[in-house]
């Protein structure tokens, strides 16, 4: 169980390095809809799909780079955006929405 989740994808300038190794997925290998990874190519990913990665059964399948001491904000088009976005809003939603179906990170 990872406890550290967070509701949105957001950008720590981290990435990971798929190595090929999963069986019948040597060029590449696909986690879901918005996440597919190319034999090693550096993809940046979001703090949750690295945590899930790097403490989930493939880890060992990946390298991984950064960690979370620099946030740079919420991946542009997944779920919500800065509250900042739009001067003088009342909400801190986007017109995206929360949980909106982005491919991202």
């Amino acid at each position: 169980k990872i406890d550290a989740l967070e509701p949105d994808c957001e950008d720590y300038g981290q990435a990971v390095v798929y190595k090929g190794s999963i069986p019948r997925a040597a060029t590449s290998w696909r986690l879901d809809q918005g996440h597919v990874f190319e034999t090693g190519r550096l993809q940046t990913v979001c703090g949750n799909t690295l945590l899930m990665l790097q403490t989930g059964p493939l880890k060992d399948h990946f390298t991984f780079h950064g960690n979370f001491d620099t946030h740079y904000g919420i991946f542009e088009g997944c779920g919500r955006s800065s509250p900042f976005a739009s001067v003088g809003s009342s909400s801190l939603v986007s017109s995206a929405g929360a949980g909106s179906a982005a491919a991202c990170c």
